[in-house]
């Protein structure tokens, strides 16, 4: 039997980018496979249903074309499935992409990922997944960081990384540090603390490397902490963010758990650029959840 992929794509992504290319895209991508159902879907329920009606086919690839929110529901059905993942990143954030080192221009993606299905190169990464049992590829936020991500949602302009800096600037008039419990494989610190990312791999908000050292193929998070911290020490610190350098202020610690419980305030949580709710939380790294096309 042949190779048999589909291609999911979700229109809206990218401001519509996603809609615009996915003929190129899958014309491309034919000749690698033996097999391509172009998957067009408006509604994550509409996606799912596509996604299933081809695993009964026989699928052994989903390619998913979007960003990191359709990344994040192709992650969903391929670790549930045992269906290998590709990416064509077409997002506003396309983190996922970014930690896997795919080309960040739509066009390259696809002749990297076109080069990888004709040599059948994977690679076997893990994936965080939270207490109601949701999968999570890049980074779970709790906090400040959430409270921008959710902000950043609403905003209309502008677009691409930069609304997240909007974001950032608007969330630091409302937001205050707050007492936490945090338990990281048996070991519970209690603290004031700002935001709480655990990270399967380093980067969230269109790569900002929060957590710069996490691999996802080492079994656990890299978890990074920022405690107490005035408005004026998070714009001293906020520069540091991109660089990954924020991990050498006193205000922030990191640390490595393969299990990590969250208690305390109702702070948002946000997973893959996803709403989880709200805390408490509990999370855990599943090693070797998830098959790629890398």
């Amino acid at each position: 039997m042949g190779l048999h992929a589909a291609l999911a794509v979700h229109p809206a992504s990218g401001h519509g980018a996603a809609a615009r290319i996915a003929g190129t895209v899958a014309d491309r991508l034919r000749p690698c496979v033996d097999r391509l159902d172009v998957l067009v879907a408006t509604t994550v329920e509409e996606s799912r249903a596509l996604m299933r009606g081809s695993h009964a086919a026989g699928l052994d690839v989903l390619i998913v074309l979007g960003g990191d929110g359709a990344a994040h529901q192709g992650v969903q059905f391929c670790a549930a499935n045992d269906v290998a993942l590709g990416l064509v990143p077409s997002g506003t954030g396309n983190d996922f992409a970014r930690a896997l080192g795919s080309p960040p221009d739509a066009d390259a993606a696809v002749t990297a990922l076109a080069a990888a299905l004709r040599q059948g190169a994977r690679r076997r990464l893990d994936l965080g997944r939270t207490g109601d049992g949701t999968w999570f590829a890049t980074v779970l936020c709790s906090g400040f960081d959430a409270g921008v991500n959710a902000r950043a949602n609403r905003l209309r302009w502008p677009s691409g990384p930069h609304r997240y800096d909007v974001a950032i600037l608007a969330e630091l008039a409302a937001f205050r540090p707050s007492p936490l419990t945090l338990t990281a494989d048996g070991t519970t610190l209690e603290l004031d603390a700002t935001l709480v990312a655990v990270g399967n791999t380093p980067f969230y908000g269109g790569g900002v490397p929060i957590c710069p050292a996490a691999t996802p193929d080492d079994g656990l998070f890299d978890i990074t902490v920022i405690g107490a911290a005035t408005r004026l020490q998070l714009l001293r610190l906020l520069p540091g963010l991109r660089s990954g350098g924020h991990v050498g202020h006193p205000a922030v610690r990191t640390l490595r758990a393969r299990e990590l419980t969250l208690t305390g305030p109702a702070w948002p949580a946000y997973a893959d650029g996803e709403d989880q709710g709200h805390a408490p939380l509990a999370v855990t790294c599943v090693p070797d959840a998830l098959t790629v096309v890398a």
